[in-house]
């Protein structure tokens, strides 16, 4: 009997010292059958993140743990040029991404971006969820990239300094300025007069602080959680461009997922941007307030002048022959008139 005890405890011992990786055959019953990692340039205190962030946490309730996706916010997995690359090969499966970025692999993705197309919010959203959010998400579809129905918003972008407020079009000619890696930014700015260079979102803090550029155009959001108004003086509001960010997934990728499971997705995604819309619109006055504080000054602008400029440039005449009358005629109707 004592034999026998003396080898139990034996056994027992020698189990408990093997190391798990002995037995690889074993799976874990939490594994997601879809891990995919979602990756966006922003803050991880943007609400962007935020609700990205709790759009996963559902989709893996609702999956019972087959879907997990993994958000990666902040450019960690690389700038903005570099990830569209790697969504395009799968590396990465998911990019939240604004179309102007897009545009370099998809032109008509820089079509809601037209410079001074959009005077306010009430004729974005109709665009964005009709006939030119769906012309769009069409073109989107045929370069393998699958966007999901709901555009999230980033907001109008304002324009930032270190050197002088912006008032006219005039006080923009020769302006150091940060564009983002896309031609639609450089081909407006160039038209204005002003001297922009691309440069990947994750250096344009050191940038700004090192007087590499004077000025920078982004969202109030981005502004504020991404902290360049600690390193400019000025904020003009010009409402040049507003930017949607697109939820992007490799299609391939997405049409690996069985159609229960796109399902989930697709809805927790779009409950999650309809969300996400409210929140920017309610911080909106908050954003203001903490640019403020930091020393910013805000002024408004005269957008006419900024107008008159972009026609006598031939810059809209530009875009109708890029993207087609078809195309334009779109975004005239969404704009509510004549773009020139």
């Amino acid at each position: 009997m004592r034999k026998t005890l003396v080898q139990r405890r034996q056994v027992l011992t020698a189990l408990a010292a093997m190391p798990l990786v002995t037995a690889p055959f074993i799976r874990r019953a939490s594994a997601a059958e879809f891990s995919f990692k979602v990756a966006h340039p922003l803050a991880a205190t943007h609400p962007t993140n935020l609700r990205l962030q709790e759009a996963a946490d559902k989709i893996k309730t609702d999956s019972d743990g087959k879907v997990e996706l993994r958000i990666f916010p902040n450019g960690q997995l690389g700038g903005e040029v570099d990830l569209l690359n790697q969504v395009r090969a799968g590396a990465v499966e998911g990019y939240v991404i604004g179309g102007l970025v897009v545009s370099s692999v998809v032109p008509a993705a820089a079509l809601d971006g037209t410079g001074f197309a959009f005077s306010d919010a009430s004729k974005v959203w109709p665009a964005a969820d009709g006939k030119l959010g769906d012309y769009i998400r069409s073109a989107l579809m045929n370069a393998n990239l699958y966007a999901t129905r709901t555009v999230w918003d980033l907001g109008f972008r304002e324009i930032t300094t270190s050197v002088k407020p912006i008032k006219t079009v005039d006080d923009v000619s020769g302006l150091k300025i940060r564009v983002p890696g896309a031609a639609a930014y450089t081909g407006l700015f160039k038209a204005l007069g002003a001297a922009p260079t691309s440069i990947q979102f994750n250096e344009v803090y050191p940038a700004l602080q090192t007087k590499v550029v004077d000025a920078q155009e982004n969202p109030l959001g981005l502004i504020v959680t991404s902290k360049f108004y600690e390193v400019q003086k000025f904020c003009s509001l010009s409402n040049h461009i507003w930017q949607g960010n697109w939820v992007l997934f490799n299609g391939r990728v997405w049409k690996s997922l069985p159609a229960n499971l796109q399902e989930i997705v697709e809805t927790r995604l779009n409950e999650a941007g309809r969300a996400q819309r409210k929140d920017l619109a309610d911080l909106d006055q908050s954003f203001r307030d903490t640019m403020t504080k930091g020393g910013i000054q805000f002024n408004d602008i005269d957008a006419a002048s900024f107008r008159t400029k972009l026609k006598a440039a031939g810059y809209y005449a530009d875009v109708r022959k890029a993207f087609g009358d078809q195309a334009f005629g779109l975004l005239e109707d969404a704009a509510g008139g004549s773009l020139g």
